[in-house]
């Protein structure tokens, strides 16, 4: 379904675009459009990795410059049966993330130094986790492809309304350009929005599944939904298309969960987990736990030396990932006095 739907939303851009280009220059502005329209569908399918995180100032990390966030993702990935997906880092004060890329096999996540900052690591988990899920439901191709077409749109309509249209076709024409300017980057909105609010709902929840604890992301939802409605994104306030690749709207939040708004209302999303989170708590304790005899040296708890550790899940069971903890050297495992070890350092 989701399949089917995506495909429909885009021919509806892509409609639209040759619609907008009909209205500017006539039969041969539509097949103008038509090309436009089939070369940047083409181009963001090879590049829309590399297109978003260059808008972004993004920069890359690895186990040498960013070792915590790294190995966070790392786990996460074999937690969700994914190939490791490349990492990178924003220089952006307010916390947020977001994932992208083709399919999974040339996926990249980001998350900005705010966004490492402020969270602890089990709410940076959470977070990873969405978007992490985004990869796996392949989102990120569809929601990137969508920024680029809505921005298109979006200029096609300032030029038919500095252009005037095709004279030749009179009155009927200018008012053909007046929908243009006013419907296209409106049509392209709504949709741009539809497909993110359908896809976050979803992301959330197989998010939650990936790291086996809902309120993690929950509480990092309420946290980014605070500073981001009073910290700036300056490149999201360049690039508002691609606002809805964001866990969370960087250009602000909106009071009611609506077509209208880039995301779903994030008290929603919070409610939806802490009912997943009472779910998966329910089906644990239904469950029958097998006794096994304890070797001599083994810990008398089943949970692990930490909150980070977890039992063995059970054959068949969705593998829970097992992250770093901070311990008592530094939200990040560093001492104090450390060197710094990357950009966000």
């Amino acid at each position: 379904m989701n399949i089917l739907r995506t495909a429909m939303l885009l021919a509806a851009m892509t409609a639209l675009f040759m619609g907008v280009g009909y209205a500017i220059g006539g039969q041969s502005g539509m097949v103008m459009a038509f090309i436009v329209a089939a070369g940047m569908n083409f181009f963001s399918y090879w590049n829309s990795d590399k297109m978003v995180l260059r808008m972004h100032h993004a920069v890359e990390v690895g186990p040498q410059n960013a070792p915590e966030f790294h190995e966070i993702v790392k786990r996460l990935s074999e937690a969700a049966n994914l190939p490791m997906p490349r990492t990178y880092i924003i220089n952006s004060p307010q916390p947020n993330a977001f994932a992208t890329g083709r399919n999974p096999q040339n996926a990249a996540v980001a998350a900005s130094t705010g966004l490492l900052e402020t969270l602890t690591p089990e709410e940076v988990a959470g977070v990873m986790a969405h978007e992490l899920a985004h990869i796996t439901n392949r989102d990120t191709l569809t929601m990137t492809i969508t920024a680029t077409l809505a921005g298109a749109i979006s200029m096609l309509g300032n030029f038919a309304f500095f252009m005037g249209g095709n004279r030749n076709n009179g009155n009927g024409n200018a008012v053909a350009t007046l929908l243009a300017v006013l419907l296209a980057p409106f049509a392209a909105m709504i949709v741009q929005m539809a497909i993110s609010r359908t896809r976050e709902y979803s992301a959330d929840r197989l998010g939650a599944q990936i790291c086996g604890q809902p309120l993690w992301l929950a509480s990092a939802l309420e946290k980014i939904a605070i500073a981001a409605g009073r910290i700036p994104n300056t490149d999201a306030e360049r690039n508002p298309a691609t606002a809805h690749m964001f866990i969370i709207n960087p250009l602000g939040q909106h009071a009611r969960d609506s077509l209208f708004s880039t995301h779903p209302n994030t008290l929603n999303r919070i409610k939806a987990l802490e009912a997943l989170d009472t779910e998966m708590r329910q089906m644990e304790a239904s469950e029958p736990r097998e006794e096994r005899p304890r070797a001599p040296d083994e810990r008398a708890s089943d949970g692990g030396e930490g909150p980070w550790e977890t039992p063995s899940p059970k054959p068949g069971a969705r593998k829970k990932a097992s992250v770093p903890p901070a311990g008592n050297s530094g939200q990040w495992g560093r001492k104090p006095d450390d060197e710094p070890r990357g950009p966000w350092s």
